[in-house]
């Protein structure tokens, strides 16, 4: 980490601090770090476990966050979630805009290719988001969103090896009301969010969100003048509930999501030879790509959900839902005018999810039985275009995915301080996959606008079938000598699905078609949740150490003819061992604070490749790391609230840091972001019938240049392609916002 960096952040964090602590203001209540708080009691309500239930009493170490506090600070997206939750990664995929990356506890998947799972899972109201393209959720219209660590198979399914998020929606309810909300921020920033609620008699409410988002670029593209770093996305949800009995929940509910916003190429990190345009250019944000500017994300999705009340300790539960996505997108890896290593490519998805549920809530056990269905089709294509050879490889395919799951989970109630819960899911996912890759002599493929280009070698074309299976148990026994403090261990297993590698080249791996192999993780944690000094400080600590094995990991490595040769294996197995601290404390009325620390040591025990051509792997553990998981996480908030004009004012700075991390397993010095602070502060102003609200965001105030993903390809080739992205530079945005 760099020494100016982290003296210039902690030198501002301690300006701020002080600012606020020397500020004087009457008592006036705002706890926004609680979601939804219980009334005086200071505890958070969660839905972890798939029922209501105090955050102190769930022996997982998660974070929750409301949608209210990360609104008040400005955050943009879902992504700022890994500056809040300790070891925690949560960043937009390299080239795009809307297409997620998510590693929890060194566990994750960062390529985002279409049939790949993630390895952390993402939720919206209970439903799953199979695949990341479109994911990247725009903070409106939510109460809350939980952040659960380490794996949750047994309640939430194959892919949650590292972890889960929960996007939690607010819930109508039955008064008449609305929110309409406006910014302008730093480059031409505008942002009208507007929300409302209506009933329709006692028993049945709609209503609506919508988000308009529209940024001119931190950058620029030098090519094409086009702006680069910009946003441009429309977002809608529409719903209706039904409740006409306390007995009775129906809600039907549909969004979609439009991001017209220009791709992002990233930047140069080094040059190639003495050719000014293959130079790094003088702004993070610009770049020299001449692939064009055209990107496209649209994704939509509706679910039907039914709560119903059987008796007074049984509660069934029906989730249906239907999400489809299409993606049109440009990366330039080259950053330069010309077609040295271009990628066209498109990505294509729908899924279908059934799940059922039965939820048993008795004065001494509690807990949810179920079944699950996933019908899922990804797909998509991609051009591998390199100019020096005017060639092109199309790549191309699909997968189908059938899962089927039954779980249970349940807590016992051994004696009045002593629980036992214990939970296992069985699954099954039966995949297909049909993957061509074909050479053209050409720029751009028949597939990508040339029909002119000249078929060359047939590299794959072959479609194959597997089915895995796995039982995924779950065990935790909690010791609660009183309600203020709970004292657990637990032990999970988390299971990721097997698959087929969509960029398999047969030619120069055959046992491609053969597919890979599940990873697993077997996770062990201890941890103490607590309220103390009258449920005014508020303390959580786990530690916790996995052992993950059969790690699926995708290598990319330059290759000729055919450009770039990929494929996946089940290369490695670790250890993984770290600690979490969380802090809340609410001292008096009108002050509160915020903070946590993750540590995480992720180390290779195993990790076998093929070198140089060899036939036989060779374990090369020692000269591997583990990509997005920085050792160190951190970050702290505190909040001052007073009285000013007859109403309230709200102050809130707040720091996060990361310490170094590795893009990819292989060290790559010249790409391997540095470790970094982050300084924010935000202000607000409430008028006294809570009506209007006036508020700043500042963000990155250091203005720091912070890398968050990049490529590398070396080589005279594909034109030194070593490049690089960035997170925002320093911003400012003024809200105002009217509730009625």
């Amino acid at each position: 980490m760099k020494f100016q960096s982290f003296t210039r952040a902690a030198l501002l964090t301690g300006i701020a601090l002080g600012s606020v602590t020397a500020l004087s203001a009457p008592a006036w209540a705002q706890d926004e770090a609680a979601a939804d708080a219980g009334e005086d009691s200071g505890e958070i309500i969660v839905t972890a476990r798939r029922r209501e239930e105090s955050l102190l009493d769930v022996p997982i170490s998660m974070t929750a966050i409301s949608g209210d506090t990360l609104a008040a600070q400005g955050a943009v997206d879902i992504t700022a979630l890994q500056d809040k939750a300790p070891n925690m990664t949560m960043q937009i995929a390299r080239g795009s805009n809307s297409t997620l990356i998510g590693f929890i506890r060194g566990v994750g998947q960062q390529d985002p290719l279409w049939g790949f799972e993630p390895g952390v899972g993402l939720y919206v109201d209970d439903v799953y988001v199979a695949r990341p393209q479109g994911a990247v959720l725009d903070i409106f219209d939510v109460a809350r969103v939980e952040v659960l660590r380490g794996p949750q198979g047994t309640l939430y399914g194959r892919n949650t090896i590292g972890g889960a998020v929960k996007y939690v929606t607010n819930r109508l309810g039955n008064e008449f009301s609305g929110k309409v909300r406006a910014s302008y921020g730093a480059y031409n920033q505008v942002d009208l969010i507007g929300q409302i609620t209506v009933p329709l008699g006692d028993s049945l409410s709609i209503g609506g969100a919508i988000a308009w988002y529209q940024r001119d670029g931190f950058g620029t593209n030098l090519t094409t003048g086009a702006e680069h770093y910009n946003k441009d996305v429309l977002a809608g949800r529409i719903s209706a509930e039904f409740a006409p009995s306390d007995a009775v929940f129906i809600r039907v509910a549909a969004d979609k999501i439009i991001d017209k916003s220009n791709p992002r190429h990233g930047t140069r990190l080094v040059g190639n030879g003495g050719v000014p345009i293959f130079q790094p250019t003088a702004s993070v944000y610009d770049t020299r790509a001449g692939i064009g500017d055209d990107n496209k994300v649209e994704t939509q999705g509706v679910s039907l959900t039914g709560e119903f009340a059987l008796s007074d300790i049984l509660t069934f539960k029906t989730i249906s839902a239907y999400r489809d996505g299409h993606t049109d997108t440009l990366i330039d890896f080259d950053n330069t005018p010309g077609p040295v290593l271009d990628i066209p490519g498109l990505y294509d998805d729908r899924q279908f999810t059934q799940e059922l549920q039965l939820l048993i809530d008795g004065d001494r056990i509690q807990g949810v039985a179920g079944l699950y269905y996933l019908d899922a089709h990804a797909s998509g294509a991609f051009d591998t275009v390199l100019g020096a050879l005017n060639t092109t490889t199309l790549t191309s395919g699909t997968v189908k995915t059938k899962s089927y799951a039954a779980f249970a989970d349940f807590s016992f109630d051994l004696t009045e301080q002593l629980k036992l819960s214990a939970g296992l899911r069985y699954t099954k996912d039966d995949k297909t996959g049909t993957v061509f890759r074909r050479n053209y002599t050409g720029i751009r493929s028949p597939q990508f606008g040339n029909s002119a280009a000249i078929p060359g070698l047939l590299r794959s074309d072959y479609t194959n079938s597997r089915s895995f299976k796995k039982l995924t148990p779950r065990v935790s026994l909690s010791y609660q000598p009183n309600d203020d403090l709970n004292l657990y261990a637990s032990y999970g297993k988390g299971f990721k699905s097997g698959g087929f590698d969509m960029r398999g080249d047969v030619i120069l791996t055959p046992t491609t078609v053969n597919g890979y192999e599940p990873e697993t993780i077997d996770s062990f944690e201890v941890g103490v949740k607590s309220a103390l000094l009258d449920r005014t400080l508020f303390a959580n600590v786990a530690l916790f150490k996995s052992k993950y094995k059969n790690q699926q990991v995708t290598v990319q490595v330059p290759a000729l003819p055919s450009g770039i040769a990929s494929f996946v294996d089940n290369a490695g197995r670790g250890d993984i061992w770290g600690a979490e601290i969380e802090l809340r404390a609410v001292p008096s009325p009108n002050f509160s604070m915020n903070a946590a620390v993750g540590y995480t040591n992720a180390d290779y025990k195993e990790f076998l490749t093929f070198i140089a051509g060899g036939t036989t792997p060779v374990d090369v553990s020692n000269a591997r790391e583990f990509q997005n998981t920085p050792r160190f996480t951190a970050s702290a908030s505190a909040t001052l609230s007073g009285d000013l004009l007859g109403g309230t004012i709200s102050f809130t700075p707040a720091v996060s840091l990361r310490s170094d991390a590795y893009m990819f397993e292989i060290p790559t010095p010249a790409l391997d972001p540095d470790g970094y602070f982050l300084v924010d502060a935000s202000a607000a102003w409430t008028s006294p019938d809570d009506a209007f609200k006036l508020s700043v965001n500042l963000r990155n105030l250091t203005n720091e240049r912070y890398r968050v993903g990049g490529y590398n390809f070396p080589g005279a080739l594909f034109g030194n392609s070593i490049i690089g992205y960035y997170g925002p530079p320093r911003t400012a945005t003024f809200n105002i916002e009217y509730r009625f």
